[in-house]
C-alpha cells in the first residue's frame, strides 16, 4: 500500500542523514512540551473532572441513588459541590498566575487551518487502522482534530462550571423555579459533551493508541518530548523549536 503524503527521496536522505548525525554525537534532544503548571494545572482539573462524573452519577440518577441510601447521598452531593469548585477555581488561578499562557492556548485553538491540517483531518480515521501505512502531513502545535476536540472540552467545561455554581445557588441561596430543570439539562449536556470529548482525548493523550504511545508523559510526567516524536507528531512545530532552541533540552543518549 502507498504512503497517502509522498515523501521525496531527497527529503528522506537528508532525514536519514539527520538521525545518523544525532546518534553519533551520543545526545538525545527533547522539547519543553508542557510547563510545571500546566501539568500541575491539567492534572488536578482530570481528577476532579472524573470524580465529578462519577459523583454526579450518583446525584442525579434516581436509582443510583436509591440503591446507596440518603445518608451515602448526602454525602456524596456535598464531596461533587466540593469537587465542582476544585474544577472551577484552579483553571481560573492558573490562568490569573499565566495570562499569557491562557492566550497561547486560545491562539493555537482558533489558528487558521491549512491544507496540512484539512489532510490530516481527511486521514485520521483511515489513520487509526492503518497507521503503518500511512504518513500523516506536518502539524502545528495543535493537531487540527486536537484543536476542535480541546474546543469543545474548554465548552464543555465551561458549561459544567457556569451551570453548576447555579444549581447550587438555586439549591441554597435563591429560588429558580422552573428554570432549575432548564438549567439542569443544560448541565447534562455539558456532562455528556465531556465524555465523548474527554474519551477520545484519553484515548489518544493517554497513549492507548501505539503512535501515540507514551504520550502520557508529556501532561503527566516530566513535560518532555523526545525530538524524534516531537518531528513525527508536530512536525512544523518542532521545527521551530529546534531552530530557536528556547526550549530544547540535550540530554546523554540511553
Amino acid at each position: 500500500m502507498s504512503h497517502s503524503v509522498n515523501v521525496s527521496p531527497e527529503a528522506r536522505a537528508k532525514d536519514a542523514a539527520f538521525l545518523q548525525e544525532r546518534a553519533a554525537s551520543g545526545k538525545e534532544k527533547y522539547i519543553v512540551r508542557h510547563s510545571k503548571q500546566a501539568r500541575f494545572t491539567h492534572g488536578i482539573t482530570v481528577i476532579a473532572c472524573i470524580l465529578l462524573a462519577i459523583s454526579g452519577l450518583f446525584v442525579f440518577v434516581p436509582q443510583l441513588a436509591q440503591a446507596v441510601g440518603a445518608d451515602t447521598v448526602f454525602a456524596i452531593r456535598m464531596s461533587h459541590r466540593v469537587l465542582g469548585f476544585i474544577f472551577v477555581l484552579v483553571p481560573l488561578i492558573s490562568a490569573i498566575m499565566a495570562p499569557k499562557g491562557v492566550a497561547h492556548i486560545f491562539k493555537n485553538l482558533f489558528a487558521k487551518w491549512n491544507s496540512d491540517d484539512k489532510k490530516w483531518m481527511l486521514l485520521f480515521f483511515p489513520y487509526l487502522f492503518m497507521a503503518k501505512w500511512i504518513h500523516m502531513p506536518d502539524q502545528d502545535e495543535v493537531k487540527s482534530g486536537q484543536r476542535f476536540a480541546d474546543g469543545m472540552l474548554w465548552v464543555a467545561g465551561a458549561l459544567m462550571g457556569i451551570t453548576g455554581l447555579i444549581l447550587v445557588a438555586g439549591s441554597t441561596i435563591v429560588d429558580l423555579g422552573t428554570g432549575y430543570g432548564v438549567v439542569l439539562l443544560l448541565h447534562d449536556l455539558g456532562f455528556l459533551l465531556i465524555a465523548v470529548f474527554g474519551l477520545a482525548h484519553i484515548f489518544l493523550g493517554g497513549g492507548i493508541f501505539q503512535p501515540y504511545r507514551g504520550t502520557y508523559k508529556l501532561m503527566f510526567g516530566n513535560g518532555l518530548v523526545s525530538e524524534a516524536d516531537a518531528l513525527y507528531h508536530w512536525g512544523h512545530w518542532a521545527r521551530k523549536e529546534i531552530a530557536s532552541g528556547k526550549n530544547v533540552v540535550e540530554k546523554d543518549a540511553k
